[in-house]
C-alpha cells in the first residue's frame, strides 16, 4: 500500500492484480481453491478491502485476475465431485470414459505435460484438465457453473473491484463429442487447447456473463486473455455495446523467425529472433481493426512472457536506450498501455542455472525431447532462459539493498541487486528510464495519442515509423529497432513549427537528415494550421 503514491506518480490509473484469491499455489494462484477468500500469502480480506479503498482514494481503478476455465483440485466443488456421479457438483466438471481400446478418452495433451485426462482416484471416469492435473476444467455448459461464477464476480464487485481480466476464457466451451486432435499421428498427443479454443457457444456464454455482470454494475472494465487471437478473431469478441469484452490481450504480437529453429522441437520453447517485418504487419492489422474499437492492449512485457528489454532490446550495452525505444514504439500507438512491474526501470530477465527450478508449462516434455536428439543440459538451459516465463518474475527492484528493497527476508524467487536499475536511484536521475516513462505516459494521455488516427509508414526492416493525426495536431514517431545507428531522410517541414516531444539519447537532426542512435527514438509534434 505504501507504494501507491509511486504508481500514481508514474502515471498509472488502473492496477491489474494477478491472482490473490485463495489457491493451492501450484500455478502462481491460477489454481483457485476458494473464490471468496484472499490467500493468506497475501494478507486478509480486511487488508484487501483497505487496499482497494486506498486505490480509489487516489482516483485509480483496480481489476482482478479471474481464472474462469478451471479451479484447483482442492476446491470444495471438485472435492465434492470426486464423491461420485450422483453428487450435485459432479457436473461442475468435465468427465468422460476411456474407450476399451484406449488409455484415455481422447488424445488431448495437457498444457503442462502428458494427457489432459486423469482418472479419478475412486472410480473409473476421467476428468479433463487442459492445464495441470491439479487444475480440473469447469463445465461451462452447466448453467449452475455459470451462475456460481457470476456470484463470485458479483462478490468481488461488492468489495470494490472495478473489473476483471478473464483468464483463459477462450477454452471454456468444449465440443460435446470431445473429438481427437486430428492434426497429429495416431498414438501421439494432440492439443486439447487447439480443439477447444473459440468454441461454438463461447460468445453466448461470454455475452450472458458480461450482460448479467454489467446489469449489476454498469461501468466495469473487462479484459479477456485470448492467447492465440489474431486481429480478426479479436474483433468478434470485442464491444461493450454487445455485452462483449472491453479489451483483449493476445500473445500473437511477436512472430519469430521460426525457419531458424530446430523443427524437431516445439518452436515456442526455442529462443528465436523477432521477425520485424511480420511484426509490423501484425501491429498494423491490430491498429486498423482492433484499436478502432478501443480494444487493443499494448505491451512488451507480462507475467506470461520474458522481459521485453532482454528479448527485443539489449539488456547490456543499450539497456537504457532500448528500454526507452520499446516504450515509445509501443505505447504511443492506439490502445491501452499495459506496464509490467519493473519495465519502467529496465528490469531484465532472471537467469536460471537449474532446469529443475523452472516451472513454465511444457518444460519437462521439452527437456526429454531435446535430450533424446542430443541437446546438452547447457543448450537446453540457454533456450529456456530465453523463453520461460519464470525469468520475467523476479522481484521488484526498489533499491540496491540486499533484497532489492522488496523484503527483509530472502525472497522465494530470484532477484538482482543492482545499482542504477532500481527505483531509488532512478528517482534521482532526470535522464533515467523511470523519468522517461513518466513523461511518455503523460504524453500518452493527450487526446492526440488516445483518439488520433494511426499510419505506419513504409521503411526498412529495422525502422518503425508512424504518424498520429487528430484534427489540427500531428505527431511523427521514429524508432530504430536495432543496435546500430540508422539515418533517415525526413521532410523539410520537420524544421518548421515542429517540436521534439520526447526522445532518448544520441539522436540528431541536421537539415533533412535524422540520425538515430542504436535503439534511438524521437517524437516530433506539430500544431497544424
Amino acid at each position: 500500500m505504501q507504494h501507491l503514491p509511486y504508481l500514481q506518480q508514474l502515471g498509472i490509473n488502473t492496477l491489474w492484480v494477478n491472482p490473490v484469491i485463495e489457491s493451492a499455489q501450484e500455478d502462481y494462484g491460477y489454481d483457485v481453491s476458494d473464490y471468496y477468500a484472499i490467500d493468506p500469502l497475501f494478507g486478509t480480506m480486511n487488508e484487501a478491502k483497505a487496499f482497494i479503498k486506498e486505490v480509489h482514494k487516489r482516483d485509480m481503478k483496480i481489476i482482478f485476475d479471474f481464472p474462469l476455465n478451471h479451479t484447483s483440485a482442492q476446491h470444495y466443488w471438485f472435492q465434492e465431485a470426486l464423491k461420485g456421479p450422483d453428487n450435485p457438483y459432479r457436473d461442475f466438471y468435465i468427465w468422460a470414459d476411456a474407450p476399451e481400446d484406449r488409455e484415455f478418452p481422447n488424445n488431448w495433451a495437457s498444457n503442462f505435460s502428458g494427457s489432459a485426462w486423469t482418472k479419478e482416484p475412486n472410480g473409473n471416469q476421467f476428468y479433463l484438465h487442459l492445464f495441470k492435473e491439479s487444475m480440473p476444467d469447469l463445465n461451462w455448459d452447466n448453467l449452475a457453473v455459470r451462475k456460481a461464477m457470476l456470484s463470485v464476480a458479483k462478490f468481488w464487485v461488492d468489495n470494490g473491484i472495478d473489473g476483471f481480466r478473464f483468464d483463459a476464457f477462450i477454452y471454456i466451451d468444449k465440443p460435446e463429442d470431445l473429438p481427437d486432435d486430428k492434426s497429429v499421428s495416431s498414438g501421439e498427443f494432440g492439443s486439447g487447447q487447439q480443439v477447444t479454443e473459440y468454441g461454438t457457444n463461447l460468445k453466448i456464454y461470454l455475452q450472458e456473463f458480461i450482460s448479467d455482470l454489467k446489469k449489476y454494475k454498469q461501468d466495469l472494465f473487462i479484459i479477456g486473455e485470448a492467447t492465440t487471437a489474431d486481429s480478426d478473431t479479436a474483433v468478434t469478441y470485442l464491444g461493450a455495446e454487445n455485452n462483449l469484452l472491453d479489451a483483449i490481450i493476445t500473445f500473437n504480437y511477436f512472430p519469430e523467425v521460426d525457419d531458424e529453429k530446430d523443427a524437431r522441437l516445439p518452436a515456442k520453447k526455442l529462443a528465436g529472433r523477432l521477425d520485424k517485418l511480420k511484426f509490423k504487419t501484425v501491429m498494423s492489422e491490430w491498429q486498423k481493426k482492433v484499436a478502432d474499437k478501443k480494444g487493443a492492449i499494448l505491451y512488451w512485457n507480462s507475467h506470461d512472457s520474458v522481459r521485453g528489454v532482454s528479448r527485443f532490446g539489449d539488456d547490456e550495452a543499450f539497456r537504457d536506450n532500448s528500454s526507452k525505444m520499446l516504450a515509445t514504439l509501443m505505447y504511443l500507438q492506439q490502445g491501452i498501455p499495459l506496464i509490467y512491474y519493473g519495465e519502467e526501470i529496465g528490469q531484465k530477465n532472471l537467469i536460471y542455472e537449474d532446469i529443475g527450478k523452472i516451472e513454465t508449462p511444457g518444460v519437462e516434455d521439452f527437456y526429454n525431447k531435446a535430450k533424446k536428439i542430443g541437446y546438452s543440459d547447457e543448450s537446453i538451459l540457454y533456450h529456456l532462459n530465453h523463453v520461460a516465463k519464470d525469468v520475467a518474475r523476479g522481484i521488484m527492484q526498489w533499491d540496491s539493498s540486499k533484497y532489492a528493497g522488496f523484503s527483509t527476508a530472502k525472497p522465494w524467487i530470484g532477484w538482482y541487486q543492482e545499482e542504477k536499475y532500481n527505483i531509488t536511484d532512478q528517482e534521482a536521475d532526470s535522464d533515467s528510464i523511470l523519468n522517461y516513462y513518466r513523461k511518455l505516459l503523460s504524453l500518452k494521455k493527450e487526446r492526440l495519442f488516445i483518439d488520433g488516427s494511426f499510419d505506419l509508414k513504409n521503411s526498412k526492416e529495422t525502422l518503425y515509423i508512424y504518424e498520429r493525426l487528430l484534427e489540427d495536431q500531428k505527431a511523427l514517431i521514429y524508432c530504430n529497432f536495432s543496435d546500430i545507428p540508422e539515418v533517415v531522410q525526413v521532410d523539410q517541414e520537420l524544421q518548421k513549427n515542429w517540436s521534439i516531444a520526447i526522445q532518448n539519447d544520441g539522436n540528431t537532426l541536421d537539415g533533412t537528415t535524422l540520425s538515430l542512435a542504436p535503439f534511438g527514438a524521437i517524437v516530433f509534434r506539430n500544431q497544424l494550421t
